[in-house]
């Protein structure tokens, strides 16, 4: 896929030197995830997102945009409508620090000012890189889950993933060369631990008091434990997914051949 984005954006570069532009804005919105702890609701916003993005545009149709997002996602089991859910009682919170270069194309020829369309629009598509930790509180005290091994891994599991961001929005032109965007944007990361659960409960004979509370929270409140070594804890999937979905404000620098294309 990067190679393929590569292609698009060398073509259009060398094809339309003469309309370049740059363009700096920001962003602010929410963040979400589907996973072991929410797999059916594809946005739910369970934390704040931020970001920041350097843009190059090639013409009023496609650009090439450089962001920095920072994210939380966090969920709940006491907090489900499943019942099966509150019985095995799990939680994380995770923040994400995402690095990203897309594609970006306009349905409709859009520069700021200098064009005749004041909105339009738009798709993207690219590669990123996440770092994510996913912490839980356990008697009034937080965590980093990752060290405990909470599934029996062998080693610990990367905190960086490389995902596939996708995403849809719509701009507008709302004074001179400010632009005002909604978007949404998806990402599947080569990692099912974001929410530090994936697969089945771990033979905690052999781990430590805190890394086996850990493990298996089903009894907390009852007293009665369900994580039997080698049963369901996780959904099976092989990863998880997080979104933004943000307003961003940007600026763009029009130069003046931009008002002849």
């Amino acid at each position: 896929m990067p190679k393929f984005i590569l292609f698009i954006l060398l073509f259009f570069i060398t094809s339309n030197l003469q309309a370049q532009t740059w363009e700096l804005g920001g962003s602010l919105g929410g963040a979400g995830y589907m996973g072991d702890l929410n797999p059916n609701n594809p946005v739910k916003i369970s934390g704040v997102a931020a970001g920041a993005f350097v843009k190059r545009n090639f013409n009023g149709y496609l650009s090439a945009k450089l962001n920095y997002n920072l994210g939380q996602i966090s969920a709940d089991d006491a907090n489900s409508t499943d019942q099966q859910f509150r019985d095995r009682n799990l939680s994380f919170n995770t923040f994400l620090s995402e690095a990203s270069l897309t594609a970006e194309f306009n349905f409709m020829h859009y520069i700021p000012e200098a064009g005749k369309n004041k909105f339009t629009p738009y798709i993207f598509l690219g590669a990123a890189a996440v770092n994510y930790y996913p912490h839980a509180v356990y008697n009034g005290k937080t965590y980093s889950l990752r060290g405990y091994r909470t599934e029996g891994e062998k080693k610990e599991y990367s905190t960086t993933a490389i995902s596939i961001p996708y995403g849809a929005g719509i701009k507008y032109n709302i004074l001179g060369k400010f632009t005002l965007g909604a978007e949404i944007g998806y990402r599947n990361p080569n990692t099912d631990y974001l929410d530090d659960v994936s697969g089945a409960y771990p033979n905690t004979a052999t781990m430590g008091i805190i890394a086996r509370a850990l493990a298996d929270r089903s009894g907390e409140k009852t007293g009665v434990y369900i994580g039997t070594p080698g049963t369901q804890r996780g959904d099976m999937r092989p990863h998880d997914t997080y979104f933004f979905t943000q307003f961003t404000l940007s600026y763009t620098f029009v130069t003046q051949k931009c008002y002849f294309q």
